[in-house]
């Protein structure tokens, strides 16, 4: 089996602006010493360092890509935001929508961004490899086609899809958000689609707080393709393996999807400065067992993941270590330094049976 890491260090030169976190600096919201917004590459820089340090590097096969074309953004977002975009990057860089700042070149750098999804996707398809991570960076599910918003400029896994629709005519694909933020973008895009299934497993009442709900099933033809699972604050490892025994892996088996994206989040880990959830390192690993175990069974193992949130620049880098090592079947490790403070601080029993409970209801209301 060969898994693919496609990633480029330009994509950790894309730049955020005058915020204090998620708020902008001026009146009383003072400026940070680090700066900018939690997006940041330290996350991506530190988990490929620490791959290269323990030797998982060493058993992927690494990749950069041409950005994504003008003709594949177009697909998906319309030419009007495009040139916006485009003339204000020439300049000096700006900002469009809400929390998405970018520097000078930060069209080309986005257009990598959503290039090394397509490229991700393309491999796999092709055989060229078995699975893949794309490391994306701006991550890309939270924008809509002419809105963008949550840190993301272009929607790079809608990108892809649709570039191997009209490349390679890919028929049915899945979608997995696990990360702790729903996937407006993707949902939006796809709604009203049913070659598109679209499962969000995200912290409810987080972000968008407009977004997420469970009754929201899709529209026209698109009607039941749109899963949410709006998990409350506090989940841990159990409560996310459930709702993957209970809801995604049935509806999955039911689509059955000729591939499976996951939009790979690390921001519903315990240790996240913009979640409240308790998943660990384990977790990540788990859930990514448990998702090529589906592609093997459905769609001959096609399975991409491309790199979303996450932005503990301690934690990030065990969750990501955890999951590629899984994805690539590696019995490399890198231990966990953050697992027995997590142990410790996963739900009791009794408000885990409550959460358990909750997943159940959803299953029931959706049909699964």
């Amino acid at each position: 089996m060969t898994t693919g890491f496609l990633w480029d260090e330009r994509c950790f030169w894309h730049a955020g602006g005058n915020y204090a976190a998620t708020m902008q600096i001026g009146g009383l919201v003072q400026p940070l010493a680090a700066g900018g917004l939690p997006e940041n590459p330290e996350t991506k820089r530190r988990l490929k360092n620490l791959m290269d340090v323990t030797g998982l590097s060493a058993e992927l096969t690494h990749a950069s890509a041409d950005p994504a074309t003008w003709e594949d953004l177009r697909r998906i977002h319309p030419e009007s935001y495009l040139q916006s975009f485009k003339a204000l990057s020439d300049e000096n860089g700006g900002e469009l929508g809400q929390r998405t700042p970018f520097a000078r070149g930060g069209f080309e750098i986005a257009a990598l961004s959503a290039g090394l999804a397509k490229s991700a996707v393309d491999k796999v398809l092709t055989g060229a490899l078995s699975n893949a991570y794309a490391l994306s960076r701006p991550p890309g599910h939270h924008c809509l086609p002419d809105w963008p918003n949550g840190f993301c400029l272009l929607a790079n896994i809608a990108i892809a899809i649709e570039a191997a629709k009209a490349t390679h005519g890919l028929g049915r694909v899945a979608v997995l958000d696990w990360d702790v933020h729903h996937g407006n973008g993707t949902e939006a895009i796809f709604y009203d689609r049913d070659d598109v299934l679209a499962i969000s497993l995200h912290q409810d009442g987080n972000y968008p707080l407009d977004t997420g709900e469970i009754e929201a099933r899709g529209t026209g033809r698109g009607e039941g393709y749109n899963i949410n699972v709006p998990l409350p604050a506090g989940c841990g490892h159990a409560a996310y393996v459930a709702a993957m025994e209970r809801i995604v892996l049935p509806a999955l088996h039911e689509f059955k999807p000729d591939m499976i994206i996951v939009a790979c989040g690390y921001d519903a880990s315990g240790f996240d400065p913009l979640a409240q959830m308790l998943m660990t390192a384990e977790t990540f690993g788990t859930l990514t067992t448990m998702i090529k175990q589906a592609a093997a069974d459905l769609c001959g193992g096609r399975l991409v993941l491309v790199h979303e949130g996450g932005y503990s620049e301690v934690y990030v880098p065990f969750c990501g270590h955890a999951t590629i090592a899984a994805l690539a079947g590696s019995t490399i490790e890198a231990p966990d330094p953050m697992a027995p403070n997590l142990r410790r601080r996963q739900p009791s029993a009794r408000v885990e049976a409550f959460q358990l409970s909750l997943i159940d209801e959803m299953a029931a209301f959706l049909g699964t």
